[in-house]
């Protein structure tokens, strides 16, 4: 079963003329709220459904001229999805924001009051999904999220949408995710995460991966904080050999780093070689705008974005030239489950 008619045109709303998916995040939930009122110097009750809507709407309005398609959620982001450029298309967020932190595994959970089926009538060109995964927990773990990611590509494959699955890697024992300890794992973490969601029963489309080395560790990176994980060499086999494993086209997110640091990392990719399609970028476009917002509200929002947020989206767009078309890999045939 090759990919449907439906999937190809949706993934073509999705990504521009050169068929590279050069997209915007902006399906922050949790996190957002608890940056506008650590901003605002308030508590986190106080910021509104009405305010996490109108930041959105103004980030939509503003940085989708410069992108392919927008993240969104459906709690918050409904409004600003019918703010965006008539150029970008639309992806929407199934997940439920976080993770059952009352069991260990960070399990997984969907909004509640959505389905596949709702996201497409919301006018999604394309759905996401976000687990924590790491090949290192318990087996019995690891089975249900396998699971769960069956059901989700089963329910897109009905509905002709395409499935885009983000897993941001944990260290199972507790460790700082952004310690020398991890970065020394991280590239095995997302290698093998890569691996594992490109068999043909999840049916996924895109894999929405890490950069697989931390920039803090590797030596000669203009982030090198003097404790060396990787040499730039190893750093850029690192992104070699992730990339290998990827039977689907792959897309880098920028997991909370500055601009600088993330367009950086995308500079190794393209000394590395590897075929990825482009982006999907959040924070590293827009977060330093928060305390424009947090202070004049709306009106300070927009002005940053239009003068610094463009700039950190087009420093992007710059720095994935060098990005191969998602049809490269796409048309690919699914074997048996």
């Amino acid at each position: 079963m090759k990919l449907s008619e439906g999937k190809k045109k949706r993934m073509q709303a999705l990504s521009d003329e050169r068929g590279v998916i050069a997209a915007a995040a902006m399906d922050q939930r949790g996190s957002l709220q608890k940056s506008l009122a650590s901003a605002r110097g308030v508590d986190i009750k106080e910021i509104t459904p009405a305010m996490m809507s109108e930041f959105k709407t103004v980030v939509a309005k503003v940085l989708t001229p410069h992108a392919s398609a927008i993240l969104l959620d459906p709690e918050f982001g409904l409004d600003a999805s019918k703010a965006r450029s008539r150029n970008a298309g639309l992806l929407l967020a199934y997940e439920l924001s976080g993770y059952d932190n009352r069991r260990p595994g960070r399990l997984p959970d969907l909004l509640p009051h959505v389905s596949v089926k709702r996201l497409v009538d919301w006018g999604a060109d394309a759905v996401k999904i976000l687990i924590y995964y790491t090949p290192y927990e318990d087996t019995a773990i690891n089975d249900v999220k396998h699971a769960f990611i069956e059901r989700i590509g089963a329910e897109c494959e009905t509905y002709e949408i395409p499935f885009f699955l983000e897993f941001v890697g944990y260290d199972p024992r507790g460790g700082d995710e952004k310690g020398f300890e991890y970065a020394r794992s991280k590239p095995e973490i997302v290698r093998r995460s890569m691996e594992e969601f490109s068999k043909p029963q999840y049916r996924v489309d895109v894999l929405k991966v890490e950069i697989p080395v931390n920039a803090d560790y590797v030596e000669g990176s203009a982030f090198f904080k003097g404790q060396k994980a990787y040499s730039r060499d190893e750093a850029l086999k690192h992104f070699r050999d992730a990339a290998a494993v990827a039977a689907q086209p792959f897309i880098y997110l920028s997991a909370g780093v500055s601009n600088p640091q993330f367009t950086e990392s995308l500079k190794m990719a393209t000394d590395a070689g590897v075929p990825y399609s482009g982006v999907l970028c959040g924070r590293a476009t827009w977060k330093d705008g928060i305390p424009g917002y947090a202070k004049q509200g709306a009106k300070g929002l927009e002005e940053w974005l239009a003068r610094e947020g463009v700039r950190n989206i087009n420093a992007v767009n710059e720095a994935i030239r060098s990005a191969h078309p998602w049809y490269e890999k796409m048309d690919r045939v699914y074997s048996a489950a």
